[in-house]
């Protein structure tokens, strides 16, 4: 058994706690209190000194093993190393398979979810991709959600042009799949769905909304904040009781902090926005000077970026301006042990200096950020 106290920790749980001492033990917060102390048993102190502390930063759409290959095989973003992560406070991830369900296997995304996990990280994954019929390991959407420990819910695309256009019955038997395979394995279940810029934008996911109010929890649309018409609809869907990912990364039509406050003005609860990076994606740029194409990995640092600028633009609280990274992507996905600071669950946490500058980073219980310096990498790093 490995005990470790840190404390004097300013904690928001994401809840502002005041001054706190966290007991973590084996990876796992174990209990929350004041000038905490254990006799009898060997333990070890870490003294934060008033440090900001968050539960560490979800990123629930992350291409782990990469992206892209839209320009030639030479253009297929490598998989992201662990410290990446970590390095803008995100120590939970859902790793996805983007257009290319060929060359980037599902079985590949699964193995290093696992690979991430042996690292202290919290690692979760989507099945399929951007097709209907659905891609699986095992022979249904709910068989891999029943059978594959890391499978949370499944991806598919529409409003987009290299999707397959599904129909809203053929999203409804997918719905019913991750819905099914939540409830039997305990998952919960979710249809992450990615929106393109195509006028029918989330037409069909209102209509199943209105029809089939009980199956909202169950769908999960993302990059809506791609247009200001999108997101209007995003908006509607919100309150009908859904929950919406603003990319943080990708195309947008405004600065994504800006998007969010737009919603919270035009009515919608904070606890139904998320934040997703779109990161490690394959993106691609022309050089100014000589015309050569550049490219490069989707970056993975801007959820924490946007959250900065919540509180330094936007005038959030820091209890709100971490929701849309922390609570609200955990009920998102349904995962149970993180977003919060709460005895029983995963010892994950961001340290913060008063200016909001990261300066710790702890997964699993071990730290990975110190004083603003990265003390633990990845194997191949």
């Amino acid at each position: 058994m490995k005990l470790r106290i840190l404390k004097n920790a300013n904690l928001y749980a994401p809840e502002k706690l005041g001054i706190k001492d966290i007991l973590i033990c084996d990876g796992k917060i174990a209990a929350i209190g004041e000038k905490m102390e254990l006799s009898g048993i060997p333990y070890s102190v870490t003294d934060v000194q008033g440090a900001i502390v968050t539960p560490g930063f979800i990123d629930q759409h992350v291409h782990i093993i990469g992206a892209g290959g839209k320009s030639g095989y030479f253009s297929i973003a490598p998989e992201v190393q662990p410290e990446e992560l970590i390095a803008c406070g995100t120590t939970t991830v859902v790793g996805m398979l983007g257009t290319d369900g060929i060359t980037k296997e599902l079985t590949t995304l699964h193995a290093k979810c696992k690979s991430l996990e042996q690292y202290g990280l919290g690692a979760y994954m989507l099945t399929s991709y951007f097709a209907v019929p659905p891609k699986t390991i095992m022979k249904s959407v709910t068989e891999d959600m029943l059978f594959i420990d890391k499978i949370i819910g499944c991806k598919v695309a529409i409003s987009d042009e290299r999707s397959s256009f599904p129909t809203s019955h053929e999203l409804l038997r997918l719905i019913n799949q991750v819905h099914l395979g939540g409830l039997t394995s305990g998952k919960g279940g979710v249809l992450h769905i990615h929106l393109g810029a195509l006028a029918s934008r989330m037409e069909v996911l209102l209509e199943l909304a209105r029809t089939y109010p009980t199956l909202i929890s169950h769908i999960s649309p993302t990059h809506v904040g791609r247009t200001r018409d999108l997101f209007e609809e995003a908006i509607e869907f919100a309150k009908l009781g859904g929950s919406i990912d603003i990319s943080t990364g990708g195309t947008k039509y405004d600065d994504p902090y800006k998007t969010l406050l737009y919603g919270l003005e035009k009515g919608v609860p904070l606890q139904r926005i998320t934040f997703s990076s779109d990161g490690n994606a394959g993106l691609s740029r022309k050089d100014p000077e000589t015309g050569a194409t550049i490219f490069y990995k989707a970056p993975l640092q801007l959820n924490l970026e946007q959250v900065q600028k919540l509180i330094r633009g936007g005038g959030l609280p820091i209890e709100d301006a971490i929701r849309p990274v922390t609570t609200n992507s955990a009920a998102n996905m349904k995962l149970r042990t993180k977003g919060s600071v709460k005895p029983g669950y995963d010892a994950d946490f961001c340290l913060f200096t008063p200016d909001m500058q990261l300066q710790g980073v702890i997964a699993g219980g071990t730290t990975w950020i110190e004083n603003g310096e990265l003390i633990k990498k990845g194997n191949f790093s």
